[in-house]
């Protein structure tokens, strides 16, 4: 039997209003994102860029620090901290790096956008747990699922506010078989399983057995970089205040209508990830 799901709609969000801070940019929380290789460092700035873009008051970013200077410059907002590469680009952490002061002092770790080994991502994961405490809010992406997937209890029984961001495939690994046509009941599994908040292309379900879908997304948003976008989107969100099944629940409409404000400019599949960043402000806004 198909699971039950709620959809997503301009009426669901709105009664369920987002947190507005009041004060200094401390109040809207610091995001770490913690990615990227000598080769792909556009995931974390799209990464990073995005959680500003939905409300974010700081941003850091570690990443290789061959890239860490450029980054520096195409983020200027940006605290950037280059962390140790490996001789293939990866970035691996080191516990008595900068990394771990950055993680003791976030509210929200982003932690997978452009990592490309899974030996070094799990070493980072590890770290990443190790230094951060039951309040900071994580978001797991990418390589950092496959790191995941191989220590399926690494979560339970921890407490800890976190979203899984899958695709398919990485949905694959984390179920160790082939998802199935009901996406919705795949969501709760690996909810239930990793005892955490999933958003799997739009279906989102909570281990306590609460589930919804977002309808809206089209072809478009299956381009390079857009799912980085959604992960930073989605730490943004958790920086603000909302909790992590709201927050996946906003960035799985923001990140689909943000895509379908940029059709008729750029037609259903022309439009790139970068380009998605500018919108998610204004579909926030006007929800």
């Amino acid at each position: 039997m198909p699971s039950r799901s709620e959809v997503i709609t301009p009426a669901l969000l709105r009664d369920w209003a987002l947190p507005v801070p009041t004060g200094g940019k401390e109040a809207r929380g610091t995001v770490l994102v913690v990615g990227g290789s000598r080769f792909t460092p556009g995931a974390v700035l799209l990464a990073g860029v995005a959680a500003l873009r939905a409300g974010a008051g700081v941003l850091q970013l570690a990443a290789a620090e061959s890239t860490a200077a450029a980054l520096s410059i195409q983020v200027p907002e940006a605290l950037v901290v280059g962390l140790p590469e490996t001789d293939d680009g990866a970035v691996r952490g080191d516990p008595g790096d900068r990394l771990t002061d950055l993680l003791a002092e976030a509210d929200v770790v982003a932690l997978g956008p452009g990592l490309n080994d899974i030996d070094t991502t799990r070493g980072l994961l590890h770290q990443v747990l190790s230094a951060t405490g039951p309040e900071t809010s994580l978001v797991l992406d990418a390589y950092a699922l496959g790191a995941l997937s191989h220590e399926p209890d690494l979560l339970v029984g921890s407490g800890r506010k976190v979203v899984l961001t899958p695709n398919l495939t990485e949905a694959r690994h984390l179920l160790d078989r082939d998802p199935g046509d009901d996406l919705d009941a795949e969501a709760l599994d690996l909810a239930r399983r990793y005892e955490a908040v999933v958003s799997l292309y739009g279906h989102i379900a909570t281990p306590d057995g609460r589930c919804w879908r977002e309808e809206s997304g089209d072809a478009g948003l299956g381009t390079s970089g857009s799912g980085d976008v959604r992960a930073g989107l989605l730490a943004g969100l958790l920086s603000r205040g909302a909790e992590p099944a709201q927050a996946a629940c906003w960035a799985a409409f923001a990140h689909a209508v943000s895509g379908q404000r940029l059709v008729p400019r750029y037609g259903r599949i022309g439009f790139l990830a970068r380009e998605l960043l500018d919108e998610i402000p204004y579909t926030v806004a006007t929800v």
